[in-house]
């Protein structure tokens, strides 16, 4: 995955006001800070919040709030960058309110009642950030 999470961010970056991109990239950001690894998780997630992706996954979601797979999968990709227990975990979730995720979340919760995965993880990831 070396380069990987850079090159999502970029692409982001490069592409924000293309839904598919933000989609796209906020469910590659979500499968490259997940697993199982312990400390590797970990130092992806760090490396993708170096890389910027807290502040792209928020823009993506305010600038497709009716997109429902950009509000689920930007909720998602939060939740596993911002995860963790660590001192680390604790500065990544700072950042993200910072950033405005939890205003994010509430934002994909009320545009999207009727789906249950925004809800599921629009809520997961307030509770995250509290």
């Amino acid at each position: 995955a070396a380069g990987a999470i850079e090159a999502v961010v970029a692409a982001m970056q490069a592409s924000p006001q293309v839904a598919e991109v933000q989609g796209c990239g906020c469910l590659a950001l979500f499968r490259l800070c997940c697993g199982y690894d312990g400390d590797a998780e970990l130092a992806r997630s760090q490396r993708a919040v170096d890389a910027g992706a807290i502040e792209v996954v928020v823009a993506a979601m305010q600038a497709h709030p009716q997109v429902e797979d950009v509000q689920k999968m930007g909720c998602w990709a939060l939740r596993n960058v911002c995860s963790g227990t660590d001192a680390a975990a604790r500065a990544r979730r700072q950042r993200a309110v910072t950033a405005r995720a939890p205003e994010a979340a509430t934002a994909a919760l009320q545009a999207h009642p009727e789906n249950a995965a925004v809800q599921e993880q629009g809520q997961r990831l307030r509770d995250l950030l509290v």
